[in-house]
């Protein structure tokens, strides 16, 4: 078979042991349901059908997702529904707030679904709900989580403008596997955008993060992480793809927890500031670690 072709594991394999989460139950898990039903908003947990949801949700954190819930782009990967974009809803900014308030987050996670029907990627929206926060909560940090914006550099300074605590941008793979896994992205793209970010804001930490068990081979895991390195990024996540449904891509294998920890070794060696890597890591997961000051509160 040819190494760039995708196969599927086995249905008779059974998911590892070490490959489950708590169930989402719990009170914390309800109320913020709740909150975020009554607020007419929407989070990447839910959404991207996210394993930790009831972890996360428990520890009353949430990743929220902003204009809309409908990707314009359809990665094989990724369970947010595809089709046509809905309108952008300007009040959604301040419900973000609200709902971060009601949290009593000290650290919010915004990211979003790909808008390439819009000139800036969305970019517009996400230093608006910066700056929603930042009114009602001067002192919680905001990482955001960007798309490519199609590789503009414009809306790359309106986010970074809007000066956020962290800002990540997601590689997800290889450059080998792109074709299956980003469709519509571009590896140099993206590379180009982290480093863009870095270059005009220096003191912003910058994030990337890949999802394993697709199909890539270490040596191609160690050279992307290569890469990052010499692009500014100083934050990374490795994480397990999990299969979100059989329309999905399929999972090549599981990835055990000891490689997990062998190339968190790797990347400290190469000179990242912080490496969370693992089964159940997810680019947002334990986000607020990463950043000092936060992660001292």
């Amino acid at each position: 078979m040819k190494s760039d072709v995708l196969v599927s594991i086995t249905t008779k394999q059974p998911r590892p042991d070490w490959l489950r989460a708590p169930a989402p139950v719990g009170a914390n898990y309800r109320e913020l349901k709740s909150l975020i039903e009554r607020l007419n908003l929407h989070t990447v947990c839910e959404s991207a059908a996210c394993p930790n949801v009831g972890e996360c949700w428990n520890q009353r954190t949430a990743t929220f997702m902003i204009l809309g819930n409908v990707c314009t782009r359809r990665c094989g990967f990724c369970a947010v529904q595809k089709g046509a974009p809905l309108e952008v809803d300007y009040d959604e900014p301040r419900r973000v707030a609200e709902a971060v308030e009601a949290m009593g987050l000290r650290y919010a996670v915004i990211t979003s679904v790909n808008r390439d029907d819009r000139k800036d990627g969305g970019a517009e929206l996400f230093a608006l709900t910066i700056a929603a926060i930042r009114d009602r909560l001067p002192g919680c940090g905001v990482e955001v989580l960007v798309p490519d914006f199609q590789g503009s550099h414009a809306a790359m300074d309106l986010v970074m403008a809007a000066s956020p605590t962290v800002l990540n941008h997601n590689t997800e793979t290889v450059p080998r596997l792109y074709r299956q896994v980003r469709l519509g992205a571009q590896y140099e793209r993206s590379l180009d955008m982290l480093a863009y970010a870095k270059r005009i804001s220096p003191e912003t930490p910058v994030k990337s993060g890949l999802m394993l068990g697709l199909g890539e081979n270490t040596d191609e895991v160690l050279s992307v992480m290569r890469d990052l390195a010499a692009h500014g990024v100083g934050i990374l996540t490795l994480g397990q793809y999990l299969r979100p449904s059989p329309k999905h891509l399929p999972i090549v294998r599981y990835v055990p927890p000891a490689e997990f920890a062998e190339l968190r070794r790797a990347g400290e060696a190469m000179g990242f500031d912080h490496v969370e890597a693992g089964p159940l890591v997810r680019s947002s997961y334990h986000a607020a670690d990463s950043v000092p000051s936060i992660a001292a509160i």
